[in-house]
Formats: structure tokens, C-alpha cells, sequence
């Protein structure tokens, strides 16, 4: 189903979250391919591989992300809209998601690593500004949960409460309306937050 922009406001209380799974693919890659695979061509894979093993070519990214949520090493939870994906937020354990932004600062201050990471978070250009973002991070935290809980990292941009456009890591802010609490900084403009998740 495919929402104009003047009913997509009234949609938003309908949407609903669900994980990423074989099941989901087709409408995540739906999601993907609406958007000429994100980011040029990432597929959202970049955070999967080290910087030395990243691929700029669109295709093999799409089946490197297939496989991964085929043997399940790949987790978010899409925000649906009817059958149509509309948003992610990506998470899933430090050894699914080895590379991060300034990961040599990272490495240099941080303590044990987290549970969990949520590493990118992306809504459809149609669905945008209406709080799609925190639906996502509120469905990877439950998701978390049932998983087991614990310790769950982002790593936002440090808006230090002004009003920006971020398209991949959300905002100090929003993390903090989700529960998290701010760590240190990491980068110019970014940050690191931590959020203890209980289990389902």
C-alpha cells in the first residue's frame, strides 16, 4: 500500500513493528530498492564489514545482506505500513556489527564492550518527521528484550538540543526520550549511549 503524503500522518498510529527475517525480506528489499539501496547502494551492510572489506557495488551488498539475515546475523525491526516497510533500526551484537565510526577513538575509551549495538536507523522519505524513528528504536529495544536484554549501544549524533536532519543514527535526543543515557563522546558531532534493556 502506498500512502500520499496527506494521509501518511493519520497512517501512524496504525504502524506496526516486526524483526527482519526470511519472512520480511521481500518488503525490506522492497524498502531498499525504493531508495536505490540506501546510501549508495549500502544495503546497510556497512557496519557488517570492516572498512578494508567494504563494497561499493550495490548488488554484491544486496546478497552479502540477504545471506546474512538468511543464517540470521543480520537484525532490525522494520516499521510496517499495511505490507509495506517503511523504516528499520538495525542492532545485533558487536561481532555482527564490527565496524562503527570512529572506531579507533572507540577502542581507545571504551570499557567492556555492550550486548548490543544499534548501528543505522533509516525511515521512507515519505514518512518522515512524524516520530517513525522512535518506532523503530522502541521495536530493536523490545526486540532486544526478548532476546535476552542487556547492555544496548548507540552511537547518535550529539545535537545538543538543536533541531537537525540526521539520516542513519538519530539524535542525542531521541535516544534519550527511548531511555538511554549519554557515555562519552565519540568523533566531532557524535556520541556514545548506553541503555540497560531487561529481559522479556
Amino acid at each position: 500500500m502506498t500512502r500520499s503524503a496527506k494521509d501518511r500522518k493519520a497512517a501512524v498510529p496504525g504502524l506496526t513493528v516486526r524483526s527482519l527475517t526470511p519472512e520480511t525480506w521481500d518488503a525490506y528489499a522492497a524498502l531498499m530498492e525504493r531508495h536505490n539501496g540506501v546510501f549508495g547502494g549500502c544495503w546497510c551492510t556497512w557496519f557488517h564489514t570492516m572498512a578494508s572489506e567494504k563494497t561499493h557495488d550495490a548488488a554484491q551488498n544486496r546478497a552479502l545482506k540477504e545471506r546474512r539475515v538468511r543464517e540470521d546475523t543480520a537484525h532490525a525491526a522494520l516499521v510496517f505500513d499495511g505490507d509495506e516497510a517503511v523504516a528499520w533500526c538495525a542492532y545485533g551484537p558487536p561481532h555482527e556489527l564490527p565496524n562503527i565510526y570512529h572506531r579507533k577513538e572507540y577502542e581507545e575509551t571504551r570499557g567492556e564492550l555492550p550486548d548490543f549495538r544499534i548501528t543505522c536507523i533509516f525511515v521512507d522519505k515519505r514518512y518522515r518527521r512524524f516520530g517513525v524513528s522512535a518506532l523503530a528504536v522502541q521495536g530493536a529495544l523490545d526486540l532486544v528484550a526478548r532476546a535476552g536484554g542487556g547492555v544496548v549501544e548507540a552511537y547518535p549524533h550529539d545535537n545538543d538540543g538543536a533541531k537537525v536532519s540526521v539520516l542513519y543514527t538519530g539524535t542525542r535526543a531521541l535516544f534519550e526520550r527511548a531511555g538511554f543515557t549519554y557515555d562519552r563522546p565519540k568523533g566531532t558531532r557524535n556520541c556514545v549511549m548506553r541503555a540497560v534493556v531487561p529481559p522479556a
